[in-house]
């Protein structure tokens, strides 16, 4: 995996917004209807906007899966990030549904450490790219790089098929939250 540069984002978005096409968990912050590929593109143009400035985001060498990671406790206030996200709820929220949203996010924090972790908002392959184990490459070379940085990593997921991949890399579920779907919380603790 290489750190992502500005000629990779549209690639990533791309990617992106492909693999979470038919995700719960996406669906219920962008939408359904006309338009929804569209909210879910702009949904990963900001993730990569906010990982790029307090994370990281990365690409896999031949530039058909990526990752965005967060540091939450690297994460500040800016007239920037301001702006994203007032992007973000004329984007992809719309004000009819900023309420349950922000209850979401609300709710997803309350079940997060209060000490450093390595937060892996999105992981995905490109479509016509996926069963050539390109995600569990980058899968693997994440897991060494939050190991490096001495940091365990948590992640939620609603796609439940995606549960026993996680678990190959030693994650484990440690909460659920039910929305009109179930979120499902996992970790994966540091190797002592």
């Amino acid at each position: 995996m290489v750190t992502a540069e500005p000629k990779d984002k549209d690639r990533i978005i791309e990617i992106l917004t492909l693999a979470f096409e038919q995700n719960l968990s996406v669906g219920y912050i962008c939408g359904k209807g006309a338009g929804k590929m569209k909210r879910i593109a702009h949904l990963m143009e900001y993730a990569y906007k906010v990982c790029s400035a307090f994370g990281k985001v990365v690409i896999s060498e031949d530039g058909n899966a990526c990752a965005m990671v967060l540091f939450p406790d690297k994460k500040r206030f800016t007239l920037a990030s301001l702006w994203w996200d007032v992007l973000l709820v004329v984007k992809v929220v719309r004000i009819f549904n900023i309420g349950k949203v922000l209850k979401r996010e609300r709710q997803i924090k309350m079940h997060h450490p209060k000490f450093p972790f390595y937060y892996l908002w999105f992981i995905g392959v490109h479509p016509v790219h996926r069963g050539l184990r390109l995600g569990s490459e980058l899968m693997l070379e994440l897991v060494l790089d939050a190991e490096k940085m001495k940091r365990p990593i948590y992640l939620e997921t609603s796609t439940i098929k995606n549960l026993a991949w996680y678990r190959k890399f030693g994650f484990k579920i440690y909460d659920e939250l039910n929305l009109s779907y179930v979120l499902h919380f996992l970790k994966r603790d540091m190797l002592n």
